[in-house]
């Protein structure tokens, strides 16, 4: 079993930036594909990112490349989704997701543990 806590939202105004970050609980947590994923109101859950077990290989959602990097400390249990040029558009929560496999996946129901989500609002 492993539990998702995700902190670092808040309220941005457009072009700055902040940090996500993941605390994940239980073993091996370096045998996890992570990801993240958003979810607007009114809108279906979408892609931000994913990165494999080792770090070394990670996924974008088209409208975040270039803008968003995710990375992860497995000593720390962590992930992390850096975020610059922050968009109005990007406003949504932000949840963290856990699969347990070392690759990674852009669909969201290849991930078996969820973390409660963080609010990221970004004003014009």
């Amino acid at each position: 079993q492993v539990q998702l806590v995700e902190s670092g939202g808040g309220l941005v105004q457009a072009g700055e930036s902040l940090r996500l970050s993941c605390a994940a609980s239980g073993r091996a947590f370096s045998s996890y594909g992570m990801g993240w994923f958003r979810q607007a109101p009114g809108k279906e859950r979408d892609f931000v990112a994913a990165i494999n077990w080792s770090g070394g290989t990670t996924y974008y959602g088209d409208s975040v490349k270039g803008r968003f990097t995710i990375s992860r400390d497995n000593a720390k249990n962590r992930v992390y989704l850096q975020m610059n040029s922050l968009k109005p558009e990007d406003t949504a929560v932000y949840y963290c997701a856990a699969r347990f496999d070392h690759l990674s996946s852009l669909y969201d129901t290849k991930y078996d543990y969820w973390g409660q989500g963080t609010q990221v609002t970004v004003s014009s």
